[in-house]
């Protein structure tokens, strides 16, 4: 692992990484020499196997079972982050979850849940983490460029949350920016994952609204929060950042 990394020394949380673009994420931090602790809800062995893969590399990496529609979860794993690492530097919001509903037939119960996971788990999340984070800490949140453009049915509820996410972002930046602590927010576009694979049923509309005319990869967000988590990206906050292949021209 990257000892000499752009990462290295810093202590990182990533929520949702046991899958997808959560893992992308914290494979690539500790890849640029972060110590990583990440959040899983039911995938236990898939987290068990991300933790050994980096220890082998001779990284660093806890796996926190963690319910992000908790709020109590939410705030022990960022405390447990802290305890075992010794401090946070980098928090990444990334867990998602909910079932697409159209507006007329969705019920409260899921309109209730996915914004306990999308909007509210990030918000306690960086509200704890801003209590301990150094000069020079980093918020980053992962939201989707369907805050922008939603050229589909059944998803009112979850652009919504990733819209909220995007005044969230720009509060934060705000209040947080006096204590050096930047906070942005990542819109990805169709990415190649198992929730949302390229030869999935949704593949061909988001395909057809494309300029490079293909998916995006994990690996691809993941490059984009390493550098802002680094010191590179110590000049941008506040922003919203599209990594879409053009969905959203």
């Amino acid at each position: 692992m990257g000892s000499q990394g752009r990462l290295a020394g810093k202590i990182a949380l990533v929520t949702g990484g046991s899958r997808g673009i959560g893992a992308g994420i914290v494979r690539r931090f500790a890849a640029e020499g972060a110590k990583v602790a990440f959040t899983y809800r039911a995938s236990a062995d898939a987290a068990r196997q991300i933790v050994e893969e980096i220890e082998v590399d001779g990284g660093n990496a806890l796996a926190i079972e963690a319910d992000s529609a908790d709020a109590a979860a939410v705030e022990r794993a960022v405390a447990g982050t802290a305890d075992h690492f010794g401090g946070l530097d980098i928090l990444v919001n990334n867990a998602g979850g909910g079932t697409p509903e159209l507006i007329g037939e969705a019920t409260l119960a899921n309109y209730e849940h996915i914004f306990a996971v999308h909007v509210r788990a990030a918000f306690v999340a960086m509200n704890e983490a801003a209590k301990i984070m150094p000069a020079g800490g980093r918020i980053i949140t992962i939201g989707s460029i369907n805050a922008r453009r939603l050229p589909f049915t059944y998803g009112a509820l979850y652009s919504a949350t990733k819209a909220a996410l995007v005044g969230l972002t720009k509060g934060a930046a705000r209040d947080l920016g006096p204590k050096g602590i930047t906070v942005n927010v990542i819109e990805p576009g169709p990415i190649d994952t198992d929730l949302n694979p390229a030869d999935g049923p949704w593949a061909a509309p988001a395909l057809a609204a494309l300029a490079t005319g293909k998916f995006g990869e994990a690996s691809d967000v993941a490059g984009l929060a390493a550098y802002l988590a680094s010191e590179e990206g110590r000049f941008i906050t506040g922003a919203e950042l599209a990594i879409d292949g053009g969905y959203s021209i």
